[in-house]
C-alpha cells in the first residue's frame, strides 16, 4: 500500500517543480521561498487548530497533528533547518538552470542516501545496490559532458554546484526522515517543520534580502507560486505517510519518490524547448537505471 503513496507523491513533487521553476523565472528567489512556504503553513493550520481545540474530529484520521514536547520540538527545529538550507540552494539554481539539467541531477539524490547510509549507519551495499551507485556516476559524468554544449561546466558553473548542494542535503534530510518517522508523529513533524521555516524564512527576507533588494531581481507575484505549496503539501503528506508505516523502506522510498523528475523534464522539453534533449534523455535513462538497480536491491 505505501507503494502507491509514494508514487502519487513522486507526481506531485514533479508538478511542484514545475511551478517552482515558473513562479522563479525573471523573479526574486527569497520571498517566492517565503509566500511558498507562508501557504503551505496556511494549508496545515486548520489541521493544527482542529486537532488542538475538536481533537476527536481528528482522532483516528491520516490528519491529526498530535501534541508535541520540547524535545520534539528541538528534532524539528533541526529538520527545518536542513530543508531550509537545502531549498534555498535549490530555488536559486532552479531560477537559472533549465529544467532538463535540474531533473537529472536531483535524480541523484537516493544515491547519496544510500551512500550517505552506508557511512552513518554502517550499511553493506549488496550488488544491486553497488551496481546502481556505479550506473548512477558514470551517467552523471556522462551528463557533465552533454552540460558543457550549453556552457554549463559543471566544475565551474556555480549554479550547478548549488544544486549539487541542494541535492546532497536533501539527501540528509531523507535519512533524518528515516529516525523521524520511527520517533515522531508525522503529522506534528511536517506541520512544525513547516512553521520553523516560516520563521526561519522570516528573517532571512528581513534582514538579508530586503535591504539588498534593490540589487537583485524585483519580485513579481504569480499565481503559480501557490501552485508550489498546494504540491509540495501533497507530496510530503504522502511521502511521510508512506514513511510512518511499518513496513516502508526509506530505500526504496526515496529513489521511488525521485522519479517524479520525469514530469517536469518532459514539461521542460516540450514548453521550454531546451535544448539536447537527445542526450539529457540518455543520460536520465542510465541515471533511473541506477536507481531502478538501487530499488532491487532494497527490496
Amino acid at each position: 500500500m505505501w507503494l502507491i503513496f509514494v508514487v502519487f507523491a513522486a507526481i506531485s513533487l514533479g508538478i511542484y517543480e514545475i511551478f517552482q521553476k515558473i513562479s522563479l523565472k525573471d523573479n526574486a528567489v527569497m520571498p517566492v521561498l517565503f509566500i511558498s512556504i507562508v501557504g503551505s503553513a496556511i494549508i496545515l493550520t486548520p489541521l493544527l487548530l482542529l486537532s488542538l481545540f475538536t481533537p476527536t474530529a481528528l482522532q483516528g484520521t491520516p490528519f491529526y497533528v498530535a501534541n508535541a514536547d520540547f524535545r520534539t520540538h528541538i528534532f524539528i527545529f533541526l529538520k527545518s533547518l536542513i530543508v531550509l538550507l537545502s531549498w534555498v540552494f535549490a530555488y536559486t539554481a532552479v531560477k537559472h538552470l533549465p529544467l532538463t539539467i535540474v531533473s537529472p541531477i536531483k535524480a541523484t539524490q537516493p544515491i547519496w542516501t544510500v551512500i550517505g547510509a552506508v557511512l552513518i549507519f554502517s550499511e553493506r551495499l549488496n550488488t544491486y545496490q553497488t551496481l546502481g551507485v556505479v550506473v548512477t556516476l558514470i551517467s552523471f559524468y556522462v551528463f557533465s559532458i552533454v552540460g558543457k554544449k550549453e556552457g554549463l561546466s559543471f566544475r565551474t558553473n556555480k549554479w550547478v554546484w548549488f544544486l549539487i548542494v541542494a541535492t546532497l542535503t536533501g539527501a540528509v534530510s531523507g535519512l533524518y526522515d528515516k529516525y523521524l518517522m520511527r520517533q515522531f508523529d508525522r503529522m506534528t513533524v511536517q506541520v512544525f517543520y513547516t512553521y520553523y521555516q516560516v520563521i526561519l524564512m522570516g528573517f532571512v527576507l528581513l534582514f538579508l534580502w530586503y535591504p539588498q533588494r534593490h540589487k537583485s531581481t524585483p519580485f513579481t507575484w504569480k499565481w503559480s507560486i501557490l501552485l508550489i505549496s498546494v504540491f509540495l503539501i501533497g507530496s510530503d503528506f504522502l511521502y511521510f505517510y508512506a514513511l510512518s508505516m511499518p513496513d516502508s523502506l526509506i530505500a526504496v522510498i526515496s529513489p521511488l519518490r525521485r522519479t517524479g523528475i520525469l514530469v517536469p523534464f518532459i514539461y521542460g522539453a516540450f514548453f521550454f524547448k531546451e535544448k539536447n534533449l537527445k542526450w539529457k534523455l540518455i543520460c536520465l535513462i542510465g541515471l533511473l537505471t541506477g536507481v531502478y538497480f538501487l530499488f532491487l536491491g532494497s527490496w
